[in-house]
């Protein structure tokens, strides 16, 4: 690993700091230092701060840096897109609201859609103006994309559009999206894998209807997604009838990307906080126990940074990093859990308090606790990621899949069939 930057990067890293200092919203920083994960900066309109900073990033052509210039990007290579990324620092929180969009959804438009389309949609996504969703997980799904219930039919009148009806659930920030891609199933006589096909949307459809779904702490960035008979015309769909799987791998590969690169564990806020706090016998990280684990907690963080750094290093290489981004949602989203879990019990009975202006850290632990087991979902489950780095990164034998060759609508379940 070579963690220096060659002297072209160092001249872009400092045109970058130069820009930033001179355009970012630094009355913001404050609040967006003292927010959490699981909690957003207070006092603010999130939205639409996050829509006007995206705005003035693609004006100077700042957006979606390693997108094409033509799309709404820079042209700008893998690492300068990293080098961005550490120089924004506290700035980015900003963009949570278009991690899907441009990590998950730009891509995978712009592999499957015609010219005219990625012309169309994606310089107003990468600018921030125009909010996608991804509508993959359902109900009876679980982990199993491939088990999908939604149909999408053609429509009896002739007209070459598809009439959509079915469910979709955990659907992060549809109640603001504009636009959303849709994975359906096309062939139920089929195995599950070969009868699907991918979409795009507008969110505002006839037939659409979107349902927040309250969350412990008191967040609703989940929704419920129905649809009933919602047409789609045949130019949206994206892929061939039935390809939708492969489509499905663009997006899924891209959303491991965009999740695991970026995870933060909270370590450094924990190691501040037992600096501070005082327990039943002093100051808690004077306290052995504690201690132990914050040295544990100190070499994966490490661990953690290094392997990002791996990643780094082959992106500047002009390589395709390995899989040490799924290796960091797994362990990071596991510690993200554990750290928040201490620090409550380090704060006794005033753990419960979650209000920021007089709970230690503000507030940012209680937070962080609340949301941390959705980590361990979104993005592929921990048991997901541990078969794919057994599988395919270890070379372990796979799971048997008594189904995979059964035609989806002969599949035994507990309800009807397809």
């Amino acid at each position: 690993m070579n963690f220096d930057d060659t002297p072209e990067e160092a001249a872009f890293r400092q045109e970058v700091r130069t820009w930033i200092q001179a355009n970012a919203p630094h009355h913001l920083k404050e609040a967006l230092s003292n927010a959490g994960f699981g909690s957003g900066p207070t006092g603010i309109d999130t939205m639409a701060e996050a829509k006007a900073w995206q705005k003035k990033k693609a004006e100077a052509g700042w957006a979606c840096l390693h997108w094409p210039k033509e799309y709404g990007g820079r042209g700008a290579t893998p690492i300068e897109r990293v080098i961005w990324g550490q120089e924004e620092g506290v700035y980015s929180t900003l963009g949570g609201s278009f991690i899907i969009g441009h990590g998950m959804c730009g891509p995978t438009v712009m592999a499957f859609a015609s010219e005219e389309q990625k012309r169309r949609y994606l310089p107003p996504l990468a600018a921030g103006e125009e909010v996608w969703c991804q509508l993959f997980s359902e109900p009876a799904g679980g982990s199993d994309l491939a088990g999908l219930r939604t149909k999408a039919e053609p429509a009896k009148d002739g007209s070459g559009d598809w009439i959509i009806n079915g469910q979709k659930i955990w659907t992060s920030g549809a109640h603001y999206s504009d636009f959303g891609i849709l994975i359906t199933r096309t062939d139920p006589t089929v195995p599950k894998h070969k009868g699907l096909t991918m979409f795009f949307l507008d969110m505002r459809s006839p037939g659409v209807e979107i349902r927040p779904i309250k969350q412990v702490n008191g967040q609703s960035g989940f929704n419920e997604v129905y649809f009933t008979d919602v047409r789609i015309p045949d130019s949206q769909r994206l892929g061939a009838v039935g390809g939708g799987w492969q489509v499905s791998l663009t997006t899924l590969m891209n959303e491991r990307l965009s999740i695991g690169a970026g995870m933060s564990t909270g370590f450094p806020e924990l190691l501040d906080l037992c600096c501070r706090i005082e327990t039943a016998n002093g100051l808690a990280v004077d306290d052995p126990a504690v201690r132990s684990k914050l040295a544990t907690w100190a070499v994966r963080q490490s661990g953690l940074k290094y392997t990002g750094f791996r990643a780094i290093s082959a992106l500047s290489r002009g390589e395709i990093p390995g899989p040490e981004n799924s290796i960091g949602k797994l362990v990071a989203g596991a510690t993200m859990q554990d750290i928040a879990a201490l620090a409550l019990d380090l704060q006794a009975e005033s753990g419960v308090i979650n209000d920021p202006e007089i709970s230690a850290a503000n507030a940012r632990f209680q937070a962080m606790l609340l949301r941390s087991p959705a980590t361990r979902v979104e993005g592929g489950t921990d048991e997901i990621l541990r078969n794919i780095i057994a599988e395919r990164v270890l070379g372990l034998p796979a799971d048997i899949r008594v189904d995979k060759d059964v035609p989806f609508n002969q599949i035994p379940t507990s309800g009807a069939r397809a």
